[in-house]
């Protein structure tokens, strides 16, 4: 087809899909001076006008603030508390053989006010790191187990909304049901038949209970290296214990729970989907189990409800999500928890939720630069935003479920217009979210750099001094030094595995 006559018609000859040709000093030249410049022109942000390179930077920053490098005597106070709260446990499950003999513990960075697990407690206590704690673990313990199904597991979820459940005890044997009847509510049926259903509220209540005895005991006795128990509480149905180890406080949010081998029939939907991870991780590794946590919906029966949880599969999810996006979503996460928190009706676990979406809709390529934190963060408010204008985000394993179902119309245009003002300026709050980052941290080497010299004596620290990690893993570390001079060695703790202490020496684990 014959170009238009209107076109034919410009000055100078048109080259086919090129410029048109022109003699020096003409309009063009003056174009590409104007391309020149555009190309040296910033990157910037279409809403705010802030710098996409600056957000990076900012995004960087807070990353370092944030997760912080252990050295080898913090490393060891780590894993000196990890230690003593294992060997706690082991004395509660001593007390009354309520506890699985043999249980697998799955042990979380981050406490449950940062959204690690989806619980959204109201009663949980404001506890602030620099301040309370230096470092934050949420530590899942099941109190009842089966792992013997090979078909999808089948919930009682007629009685509570959706991602909840009853449980009867009618799935596990006598012997379980006589362990556990002191922990349940009694619903008699008009056949005569008696049915026990778990209860969150009673199994948190006994886990409080026994593991405030088993600290009472322990302080009769104490042995040399032992941690300081700084603070005990029952925050609804989860445990908090803080530790104090050497110059390092620990937070341990300690939450009961039923563990499960399978999936739940109500997600078996969801594995019919393509995902992000198909091909890097294998649907073995993603569905080996859930949980049930002591969790109840809005409108639910506290005594009865519990939450299904797919932590163990977001542990293996994780493995697929690229540095750059998480440090954004790191980013975000401090962002929402700072602003959102009064009145509180954001869970952070919300925005995890937003990541994994994200996941699923754009193309890894896209997810994998790693200059695009910046692009990631605004992503992730303008999602937030989205889910608060119309009151609906999809739970990830079951979509079928709206997180924020429960939210009133002006709750949610409240915190909407509090994330048009980060969206406004978002290199500015990262700017406050990292000063808040080190006002933390500086508390925290305050404290260290005292030694706990001014303090009392912890009724669990004996005559001898202050408390100090395991002699025998610091001797299997002055052996690892002695045996590899030139690299570098450190202690990890590895939240997928933490039966033993691990050792790095330079990229190699064992």
């Amino acid at each position: 087809m014959a170009a238009p006559a209107a076109l034919s018609s410009r000055a100078g000859s048109v080259g086919s899909l090129g410029s048109p040709t022109a003699t020096p000093g003409s309009s063009s030249n003056n174009n590409n001076k104007g391309l020149h410049q555009q190309a040296a022109c910033p990157e910037l942000d279409f809403r705010s006008g802030s710098r996409v390179d600056d957000m990076n930077r900012l995004i960087q920053e807070f990353g370092k603030h944030d997760q912080r490098e252990y050295d080898d005597q913090r490393a060891l106070e780590i894993h000196t508390a990890k230690d003593f709260i294992f060997s706690m446990l082991g004395m509660v499950q001593k007390l009354d053989q309520k506890l699985p003999v043999a249980n697998e513990y799955l042990l979380l960075s981050g406490g449950v006010r940062e959204g690690v697990v989806d619980m959204d407690l109201d009663d949980l206590s404001v506890y602030a790191r620099g301040t309370d704690y230096d470092m934050d673990f949420t530590l899942l313990v099941p109190a009842l187990k089966l792992h013997d199904r090979n078909q999808p597991v089948t919930l009682d979820m007629r009685h509570s909304a959706l991602c909840h459940s009853w449980l009867s005890l009618r799935l596990f044997d006598e012997g379980t049901i006589a362990k556990w009847k002191d922990c349940c509510t009694v619903v008699d049926h008009i056949n005569g038949a008696t049915n026990y259903f778990f209860s969150p509220t009673l199994v948190a209540d006994w886990f409080y209970q026994s593991i405030s005895l088993v600290l009472q005991e322990v302080q009769k006795k104490p042995q040399r290296g032992m941690p300081r128990v700084e603070k005990v509480e029952s925050n609804g149905t989860i445990i908090s214990v803080i530790l104090g180890v050497g110059s390092s406080r620990m937070l341990y949010d300690i939450v009961p729970v039923v563990s499960f081998k399978g999936w739940p029939a109500v997600a078996q939907s969801w594995l019919m989907e393509n995902h992000f991870w198909d091909g890097k991780i294998t649907e073995e590794e993603v569905i080996s189990g859930f949980y049930l946590v002591p969790a109840c919906s809005f409108k639910g029966r506290k005594e009865n409800e519990w939450r299904l949880s797919f932590a163990r599969s977001e542990v293996q999810l994780k493995k697929c999500i690229s540095s750059s996006l998480m440090q954004a979503y790191q980013a975000c996460k401090a962002l929402i928890i700072q602003l959102l928190s009064r009145p509180k009706a954001v869970s952070p676990y919300l925005l995890r939720s937003l990541m994994l979406w994200a996941c699923d809709r754009l193309p890894p390529t896209y997810l994998a630069q790693e200059d695009f934190s910046a692009h990631f963060l605004l992503g992730l408010i303008d999602d937030l935003q989205h889910c608060l204008l119309n009151k609906m985000c999809p739970n990830y394993f079951i979509p079928q479920c709206n997180m924020l179902e429960h939210l009133s119309d002006e709750a949610a245009m409240l915190h909407a217009r509090k994330l048009s003002s980060v969206r406004s300026d978002p290199a500015e709050h990262l700017r406050s979210t990292i000063e808040h980052a080190k006002a933390a941290n500086r508390l925290s080497s305050d404290l260290q750099w005292r030694g706990g010299g001014s303090n009392p004596p912890s009724p669990q620290s004996d005559a001898g001094g202050d408390s100090q990690p395991d002699d025998r893993l610091a001797k299997k570390l002055q052996q690892l030094v002695t045996e590899n001079p030139g690299k570098s060695i450190s202690v990890f703790i590895n939240p997928d595995d933490v039966t033993r202490p691990h050792f790095r020496i330079d990229d190699k684990f064992f």
